[in-house]
């Protein structure tokens, strides 16, 4: 593997469930039109977070569940557990379906991680969408069709990075995942016009591949 090399998430588990049991929609505080329910799993979560707010742009669905599990995907607890657990909500069962296909079209060719070293032993997400669905819009508290940049990556690099992209484009943080996280990540979301986006992602990506090319750099 090179330098910049893609990285592409594997959904490993996709199921619908037609007509959802009562007592579990209410459990999941499904509304009465939410009669279907699309599950997925996969082995990289932010890349799951993007897709199935993407999914909600592409079909009547909504995110009704959404979690990252600890550890990350090398650790899980199952064979097609992966990294997180995803569930869309909709009316009926074609409706749902067209979600989980947009939200799987969208993990396997948009949704790119990317490799900082020739063994992608450091990888990070330089995500820029240019409209929120209302998955990412309600849990950033954004208005649906905000440009952001969803900005994902381990510690050190991650945190420095941060830093520079907010230095360097007129955006602000939205929201900021501190280590440790579920997979001991950090993460951001920065909002500002969608110029500003790619310019506080270019920036984020040329700091991360800096740290790593030198990471002992204080004097």
């Amino acid at each position: 593997m090179a330098i910049l090399d893609q990285i592409h998430a594997i959904p490993l588990s996709i199921q619908l469930i037609p007509r959802v049991d009562l007592g579990f929609a209410e459990r999941l505080h499904l509304r009465p039109d939410q009669v279907s329910i699309g599950l997925i799993t996969s082995d990289n979560d932010d890349a799951t977070y993007v897709s199935i707010d993407h999914a909600t742009k592409m079909a009547d669905v909504e995110v009704v569940y959404a979690h990252s599990f600890y550890a990350g995907a090398k650790h899980s607890s199952g064979l097609l557990s992966g990294e997180i657990l995803a569930i869309l909500a909709g009316p009926n069962p074609d409706e749902v379906s067209s979600g989980l296909n947009a939200a799987i079209e969208y993990m396997k060719k948009d949704a790119v991680w990317y490799a900082a070293n020739e063994d992608a032993s450091v990888t990070f997400f330089p995500h820029v969408i240019s409209q929120t669905g209302s998955y990412l819009s309600r849990v950033n508290n954004l208005p649906v069709g905000s440009p952001i940049a969803y900005l994902v990556a381990p510690p050190m690099e991650g945190l420095v990075a941060l830093d520079a992209a907010l230095k360097t484009a007129a955006v602000n943080i939205a929201s900021l995942s501190m280590p440790p996280t579920e997979t001991n990540f950090m993460g951001a979301v920065l909002t500002g016009d969608q110029s500003a986006c790619k310019a506080a992602a270019a920036a984020f990506q040329n700091k991360i591949l800096e740290v790593v090319r030198n990471p002992i750099q204080y004097e």
